[in-house]
């Protein structure tokens, strides 16, 4: 990655909060005075249908990430990595909600922590959590993130607190990885 440019792909299952994260994502590069491209296809999201996003941090002139050129793919359900690994160039990486590695290189059992937080809706940030506990991998940190959702989230104090813990518990293991 050069500087803070970056390019990713956010991935799942509609209804997961792919969007949410991609615009989590692209609130923050705009709050850091990047520029951000994004697009995303949900045409299937109130199916249960899978949702991908495309984010651009960075001086692209346009939103949609070309097979071999993203940084990292976010896959929100493990089975998604497989689809859409093919984006990720040399050298990327991949972190997924899963139990099993399979074909991600980092993985975190964000089903079971949301159920443990007594939170099912969380998964989004407690993989975004595990991305953000690997130094390097984005284009910001937890804490710039964390300010980000202060903002959205002003008015909703509860719904606040249950997303900065779901953003901890991503990140309880911040084993290291190795790129693609």
């Amino acid at each position: 990655m050069t500087g803070n440019a970056q390019q990713l792909i956010i991935s799942g299952v509609g209804g997961q909060g792919i969007l949410f994260i991609t615009r989590l994502l692209a609130e923050t590069a705009i709050a850091m005075g990047m520029p951000v491209l994004t697009s995303e296809t949900h045409g299937m999201a109130q199916r249960g249908g899978i949702v991908v996003s495309h984010l651009k941090i960075g001086d692209y002139s346009s939103p949609l990430v070309r097979p071999g050129q993203a940084d990292g793919l976010i896959s929100l359900k493990g089975e998604t990595v497989a689809l859409h690994r093919h984006f990720i160039r040399p050298g990327g990486w991949s972190v997924a909600n899963s139990v099993t590695a399979g074909t991600a290189q980092v993985t975190v059992d964000a089903d079971a922590a949301a159920l443990a937080l007594g939170n099912p809706q969380a998964v989004n940030l407690i993989v975004l959590g595990r991305v953000l506990a690997v130094p390097g991998l984005l284009f910001c940190h937890r804490d710039e993130v964390e300010r980000t959702l202060a903002v959205k989230l002003a008015a909703k104090p509860k719904l606040l607190e249950g997303a900065l813990a779901a953003l901890q518990a991503g990140g309880i293991d911040s084993t290291e990885i190795s790129s693609c």
